[in-house]
């Protein structure tokens, strides 16, 4: 039986002994579809101020930083993000942003991110973040992903982190756990399987069974262990970033990652690696985590008045209930509406039934291609 070692990893003294060195990869991409017409193509919601007195990029760094050196921070992005990255995160070297000439999806950019880390320290172990992920208790993240590490450093497995479900959200992949490994002291299971967003009996289901644990789609490995398993399961993917690797470092890498990623399928790593690999582990998380990936999703974060109108901004109303009212610059005066979101901005009123929410991205391709282009 394989023995897991559940102890706090010193980054310095691996460092020092030249054991393993700990990166994190912060995936920062995004359309700006979630919260428009407050976020925008380039300017998505991971670079919104939504909840505290940062933005949640700004939030993101600063918990990883925590115990991960800056140098070992690194940003995956397009080009259309680098000056946000720049202006809300100067701290970070330029020499850290790995800058994708196209969208491809999860898959792409996480084994970019590998190759180019296992071009500097061939024990590199990844832990892999979403830029845009709310996280209460702090000390209990740090510890999990300080679980996560042990069990990527001792063994080759694959590490993601469920987040126990707290209601039937429709909005979330779910995973759901096989066997519970033993020596630990917070739940590590066996992947069973993954699972696509369900609908709402499904998702109750779920919760009703015990077993299922949200997808948050943070995820702990070695590098090369995880590009073993694109020699496995994308062989083609593997191939073209095999050829990067060879570029990175060189006057040629910028040009040979632009022709590489025209190859490439896009593809998501829930779908190319994780559902298919037989050796992915999942930490059953006991913090507060959310997504917030929709303005019904922001509204637990919102003052509610007396009607349960959730307002940000200057708002008055009057005989107005359970909305969501959003403010920038101008005064928002509801008078008898209900059920509605209201977000206001510079150049657009969005006026939306809140069960509808998730049909703003839909609107927006339809927007797209036209004389509203401007507004995306």
């Amino acid at each position: 039986m394989i023995i897991y070692l559940f102890k706090r990893i010193n980054v310095e003294i691996y460092s020092k002994a030249g054991v393993s060195m700990n990166y994190a990869v912060i995936m920062c991409g995004g359309s700006g579809s979630r919260f428009w017409p407050k976020s925008r193509k380039n300017f998505p919601k991971q670079f919104l101020q939504t909840v505290g007195d940062k933005t949640m990029i700004q939030l993101t760094v600063d918990r990883i930083n925590s115990f991960i050196p800056l140098g070992n921070i690194y940003m995956v992005t397009n080009k259309s993000h680098v000056q946000n990255i720049n202006d809300q995160l100067p701290e970070i070297d330029m020499r850290n942003i790995l800058i994708e000439p196209m969208i491809k999806e999860t898959a792409a950019c996480i084994g970019y991110s590998a190759v180019k880390l296992l071009k500097q320290d061939k024990d590199a172990v990844m832990i892999v973040l979403p830029s845009d992920h709310y996280i209460e208790d702090e000390t209990r993240f740090i510890e999990t992903i300080e679980q996560g590490l042990s069990i990527a450093l001792n063994t080759n497995c694959l590490v993601t982190m469920g987040i126990k479900p707290t209601r039937p959200e429709t909005a979330y992949g779910y995973i759901e756990t096989g066997k519970r490994l033993e020596e630990q002291e917070v739940p590590v299971y066996k992947v069973k399987r993954f699972t696509e967003k369900p609908n709402k009996e499904k998702a109750q289901e779920f919760i009703d069974k015990g077993t299922y644990l949200w997808n948050s789609g943070m995820f702990i490995w070695k590098a090369s262990v995880l590009l073993e398993q694109y020699k496995e399961f994308l062989p083609d993917m593997y191939e073209c970033l095999m050829n990067i690797s060879e570029a990175v470092g060189t006057d040629r890498e910028a040009e040979v990652v632009e022709q590489e990623y025209m190859e490439i399928d896009g593809i998501s790593i829930d779908y190319g690696i994780m559902e298919k690999s037989n050796n992915v582990y999942v930490i059953e998380t006991d913090f507060k985590w959310d997504d917030i990936g929709s303005w019904t999703a922001l509204e637990r974060y919102l003052i509610k008045d007396n009607e349960g109108n959730s307002i940000k901004g200057e708002v008055k109303t009057l005989d107005s209930q359970n909305c969501i009212l959003y403010g920038d610059k101008r005064l928002i005066a509801a008078v008898g509406i209900k059920d509605l979101i209201v977000v206001e901005t510079e150049d657009v009123i969005l006026v939306c039934q809140k069960e509808r929410d998730q049909d703003i991205k839909a609107l927006l391709k339809n927007l797209s291609g036209n004389d509203y282009e401007k507004y995306i």
